[in-house]
């Protein structure tokens, strides 16, 4: 299943049914899982941990040393989970010493030319559309959909269910379940069409509505908001997930639309 024209280090640990085609290049300390397919002309590196029923496009390059003249080569990791997808000319770079990992969850979807630098973690289910840029230390949590010339600055965290407008340059955090857009990025409503789309009662979307209601658009500063869902919303995993997230978040959330507050 290795194609001959295929350069395979003797000791990387290649798995049953995995198919490499020609010209692609696999270096010793690198293990990919059974059913994995692997395209032409792809580059993977040391360090790279790649699961079942992966499909690797042509041209990407998977765990390079990362961009970031503090890596003095230090023994690091790229994790890619089960059944994720990776168009052409993608770049994922493996973590420094200040994580250890760069980590792509199961079931994602990263588009052509898109680039992952060191040290991020995102989780399961994430759409990357075409010719991202997503910096080091950045965090994506589970089912985010990242559309096309997006750009994530360093450090920058964005919760489960994000749907992120096309071309945003995304400065500050973005808390789960909620929509953005415009220039500057700015609160666009939250996600009810994908959240309906996996299986967020009525109910619970009108929950989240009403929180998100709270800090964007009554007269009240982040910290003000906060207070008050505290007092007047009754505990739930969602509303403790986006209190934790805020209250979490050094960067501090998006604006909302048009308030100029954050």
């Amino acid at each position: 299943m290795i194609h001959q024209l295929a350069a395979v280090d003797k000791r990387a640990k290649i798995s049953k049914n995995v198919i490499v085609e020609p010209f692609t290049t696999i270096a010793g300390d690198v293990e990919i899982g059974e059913g994995t397919w692997i395209g032409s002309n792809v580059t993977i590196m040391d360090g790279a941990r790649i699961g079942k029923n992966c499909r690797i496009f042509p041209g990407t390059v998977i765990s390079a040393i990362p961009q970031d003249l503090k890596f003095d080569g230090e023994d690091t990791q790229t994790i890619i989970g089960d059944d994720t997808t990776i168009r052409e000319c993608v770049t994922v770079n493996r973590g420094t010493k200040a994580l250890g990992f760069t980590k792509i969850g199961s079931n994602c979807l990263i588009m052509a030319t898109s680039h992952i630098a060191h040290d991020c973690v995102l989780g399961d289910h994430v759409i990357i559309v075409n010719g991202c840029g997503i910096a080091g230390h950045v965090e994506i949590g589970d089912f985010t959909v990242m559309g096309g010339l997006s750009a994530v600055h360093q450090f920058g965290k964005i919760g489960k269910h994000v749907m992120i407008s096309g071309g945003t340059l995304v400065r500050k955090d973005i808390p789960p379940y909620v929509k953005v857009a415009r220039e500057p990025m700015s609160y666009a409503g939250i996600n009810s069409v994908g959240l309906r789309r996996r299986g967020f009662t009525n109910d619970k979307i009108f929950e989240i509505q009403k929180i998100y209601r709270a800090i964007f658009q009554m007269k009240m500063n982040v910290s003000q908001a906060v207070s008050h869902i505290e007092k007047e919303m009754l505990p739930t995993a969602e509303r403790d997930e986006i209190l934790q997230f805020i209250q979490n978040s050094p960067r501090g959330i998006v604006k909302g639309y048009g308030t100029g507050k954050e």
